[in-house]
């Protein structure tokens, strides 16, 4: 059973709820990526040769993850808001961890992509859990750092992931994944259930109502906007990052791009990023105005990597650090969204918002090889960027500032 927080131990036990996260995070992280690192190594012991193949077989077991993610993040949404944030935060642990580990030993493309469906559910829960775990028990003058430090530390499990995906072989890889998940789950003890849930629980108030989120315009459009703005940081992650072989070869480098480490390194960036978006946004106190100003700066960086020619691999995968960095608002966009909506379905929006930005990897990807196969890899990769980025833009211009609001209140459903 969850426990409840005593304002006693407060300062402590927040301390623990944030770490505990921020480790979940780290894991989840570390999962996520981990694909993308040994996207080739693992096909190709699975039998698929071909460049062309190994392009399309690894975009269909991507969109297998991320469908599983789209799915996964209502499903523990709803859960988190009806049930707890810790007993979401502990179930998706424990199912992409056995997924994962079950990962290391399959022998066939349907039973990865099967699997991989199946990671993608358990990864769905682990960070709107968090973060709605996070921002409801600590001051909402601090909430800021709190999200900061869940980011800054668990994007850093890519990190990890770029190093073992290119140094240990595929299967380990995943065992080593599944395994730190369920040493993590040994760290639930002393984690609290969130007070403002809790008390939630002694009311007759709707909670956990998905579709509330549709049947009421003003509510849909700014469920929408929280969303979009998070799609450029998935478009770097998901097209840009996750093929940078093939754009590697198009850009006219003559050494072989490492997926593992442009993925690595443009994590590393990611945790800086994550960490100058957190503070900056504190210093500022401005949640709004910091995203802007990190989506103008990816605009900036997807221009350099797309537009530049024959670069050194060093310089390549510099580019890979600096987007990484400007797309390090993940933190900050994920509490703007928690932050919008009240406790009723607060879980729900914050599970769901990131997962759907995941998610969207999937018409990202379809549409960008429509438009390679139409325009070009290269143009077809710059006018998607073009478009995700003006959207984003629009979208964090049309939200209500959230910094330092009062999160101790319903959602009218």
């Amino acid at each position: 059973m969850p426990q409840l927080q005593s304002s006693s131990q407060k300062h402590y036990l927040l301390n623990v709820s944030v770490i505990v996260a921020a480790l979940g995070y780290f894991v989840d992280i570390y999962d996520l990526v981990l694909f993308s690192i040994v996207r080739i190594p693992s096909l190709q012991s699975l039998g698929v040769t071909d460049p062309a193949a190994l392009l399309e077989e690894g975009v269909l077991l991507l969109n297998m993850q991320m469908a599983g993610m789209l799915l996964g993040g209502i499903a523990w949404g709803v859960l988190g808001d009806k049930k707890g944030r810790l007993s979401v935060l502990f179930g998706s642990i424990f199912l992409y961890s056995v997924a994962n580990i079950l990962n290391g030993f399959v022998t066939t493309i349907p039973m990865y992509a099967l699997l991989r469906f199946v990671a993608g559910v358990g990864l769905a829960g682990e960070l709107g859990a968090g973060i709605t775990l996070v921002s409801e028990v600590l001051p909402k003058e601090k909430r800021g750092y709190g999200t900061m430090v869940v980011a800054t530390i668990g994007i850093s499990g890519a990190i990890l992931a770029g190093f073992v995906g290119e140094y240990f072989g595929w299967r380990t890889a995943y065992f080593i994944g599944g395994g730190l998940g369920m040493l993590l789950l040994f760290l639930r003890i002393g984690v609290y259930e969130s007070g403002m849930f809790s008390h939630l629980k002694q009311t007759s108030a709707a909670r956990g109502n998905f579709l509330s989120l549709f049947t009421n315009s003003k509510r849909f459009w700014k469920y929408l906007k929280c969303i979009l703005i998070g799609i450029p940081i998935w478009y770097v992650v998901g097209i840009l990052i996750t093929f940078s072989p093939e754009f590697g070869l198009a850009l006219g480098i003559t050494d072989t791009v490492s997926a593992a480490r442009a993925v690595s390194f443009c994590y590393l960036g990611l945790v800086f990023g994550d960490f100058a978006s957190g503070y900056l946004s504190q210093h500022f106190q401005s949640r709004r105005n910091i995203v802007l100003a990190f989506l103008l700066l990816t605009g900036l960086f997807v221009a350099v990597y797309l537009l530049s020619r024959n670069l050194s691999l060093n310089a390549f995968y510099t580019l890979c650090v600096a987007l990484g960095f400007a797309g390090g608002y993940w933190a900050v966009f994920v509490t703007i969204a928690a932050e919008q909506f009240g406790t009723n379905i607060r879980a729900t929006v914050t599970t769901t918002v990131p997962n759907f930005v995941r998610g969207a990897v999937v018409p990202l990807t379809l549409a960008f090889s429509a438009l390679k196969d139409g325009i070009g890899l290269v143009p077809g990769a710059l006018l998607l960027g073009v478009l995700c980025l003006a959207i984003a833009v629009v979208s964090i211009l049309t939200l209500d500032e959230t910094y330092g609001k009062d999160l101790n209140y319903l959602e009218p459903l």
